[in-house]
C-alpha cells in the first residue's frame, strides 16, 4: 500500500494486488471507503458509508490531485 494523501480525516492509497486494473485510488476514512476511476475522468467505482457531501468533498480532492495521482500511478506498477 503507498498513502498518497492525508487529508481532513481521508486517507487516499494504492494498493500493491490492483497493477491489473485502469488507474484508480483508494479512500477511506470518516466512516467511509470508495474506490475511484482517474481515467478519463474521476469518477467512483464503488462508494460505501459516505454522505452526499463527502462523496463531492472526496471527488474534489481526487479532481485536483489527479495528474500528480495518475503519475504515481505509473511510477508505483512500474517497479
Amino acid at each position: 500500500m503507498a498513502v498518497l494523501l492525508r487529508i481532513r480525516g481521508y486517507e487516499f492509497y494504492l494498493r500493491t494486488s490492483d497493477g491489473g486494473e485502469p488507474p484508480h485510488v483508494h479512500v477511506r476514512g470518516n466512516a467511509g471507503r470508495a474506490k475511484l476511476w482517474l481515467a478519463p475522468e474521476v469518477t467512483f467505482a464503488a462508494c460505501r458509508g459516505y454522505a452526499r457531501k463527502q462523496r463531492e468533498e472526496i471527488e474534489r480532492v481526487a479532481a485536483t490531485r489527479r495528474t500528480e495521482w495518475l503519475e504515481a500511478w505509473t511510477r508505483f506498477f512500474a517497479r
